[in-house]
């Protein structure tokens, strides 16, 4: 079901035609009895929000081409991919129940799911059951085949499904702008997405003249996760086409990485000797820790080839915050950019 690469580890998936073929495939309850219920004040930008939700009737495709028409936009919705549970956060929507409450919160700190969100299991492997207890109005996944297996078991149940891809390679700023609105539209809060957005594009504007004042020597960067497949550390560049390397283009930076990526996320996969071969590029990496993988950033510090890297030996190699999503919404997005300037300009 879920194509967003996930953020476990991956030794299970050591060639790129795996990790390629992975990325291919790869809150609080709250009282709905009106469509303005669909409006909280769970994220903290929603504290001092007054956009209005929309109370009228909904007609909206999913990445499929599906149409979606509801009766009055959706108050209860139910979503199984992390994207669309910050989305939701982002435009003020409490979800009814979420897929893998916990993983959010160490992934994806844009925004907080409330502590008595219904968790209804994996983003792979959802309970059906547990969504259906929900009763929700619309259930948001991450699939770009409505032959799913989940969205026919809803659908079996009367339940309306969006599904949408997860990622475009051709504009995934566009992509990730794109799917926010269509989400804004399914739960009536265009008006909310509209702030949200045009708070995103300041902040990029914004972020642009700060690097340009830096005038870093290096503009070159790769940007990349890692994990540890045995004794050895398997690369993940992020190339042209993923989202977070894009960001960095549109600051005026230079994504360094031209090998093979898969064309929806834009992710390589390499070892430690392919990444040496990006030049002089500057060094991004997640600082995330993943709770099931070992330390993969560790073990790169003991390699005599890493450490004869210009970016290392320059000490030019910079790890984002933690809990930065690489998949997610504007407001991770915004995190993404900040984590750029705060690397370049310091």
């Amino acid at each position: 079901m879920t194509t967003t690469p996930l953020p476990r580890t991956f030794a299970a998936f050591a060639s790129a035609t795996a990790i390629c073929a992975l990325a291919l495939t790869g809150c609080g309850t709250t009282n709905t009895e009106t469509s303005a219920d669909a409006k909280s004040t769970s994220s903290a930008s929603c504290a001092d929000d007054s956009s209005a939700t929309s109370a009228d009737p909904v007609t909206v495709k999913d990445d499929t081409g599906h149409e979606i028409s509801l009766d009055k936009p959706a108050a209860k919705v139910v979503s199984l991919e992390w994207q669309y549970t910050e989305d939701l956060l982002s435009l003020c929507v409490d979800p009814v129940a979420v897929a893998d409450a916990k993983g959010f919160t160490t992934w994806d700190t844009a925004e907080k799911v409330p502590e008595d969100v219904t968790d209804v299991g994996t983003r792979q492997e959802p309970n059906v059951e547990s969504i259906l207890s929900a009763d929700p109005d619309l259930v948001i996944i991450e699939s770009a085949d409505r032959k799913d297996k989940i969205v026919g078991q809803l659908e079996d149940q009367g339940i309306e499904v969006m599904a949408m891809a997860g990622a475009d390679g051709k504009d995934p700023v566009k992509y990730m702008k794109d799917t926010f609105t269509t989400v804004a539209k399914a739960t009536g809060r265009t008006e909310r997405a509209e702030t949200v957005l045009s708070d995103f594009d300041a902040k990029l504007e914004e972020s642009k003249k700060a690097i340009a004042e830096a005038d870093p020597e290096t503009k070159d960067f790769v940007y990349f996760d890692g994990w540890v497949n045995g004794s050895n550390v398997a690369i993940r560049p992020f190339g042209q086409g993923s989202l977070i390397g894009e960001l960095g283009e549109e600051l005026g930076l230079k994504n360094a990485w031209t090998g093979e990526v898969d064309p929806a996320y834009g992710l390589g996969q390499t070892d430690i000797e392919g990444i040496s071969k990006v030049g002089d590029a500057n060094f991004f990496y997640t600082g995330t820790e993943d709770p099931e993988s070992e330390d993969y950033v560790a073990l790169l510090k003991k390699n005599d080839i890493w450490a004869n890297i210009p970016a290392v030996k320059d000490d030019r190699t910079f790890a984002f915050p933690a809990g930065i999503w690489t998949f997610g919404g504007p407001k991770s997005s915004e995190q993404v950019l900040d984590a750029y300037v705060d690397a370049l300009t310091k």
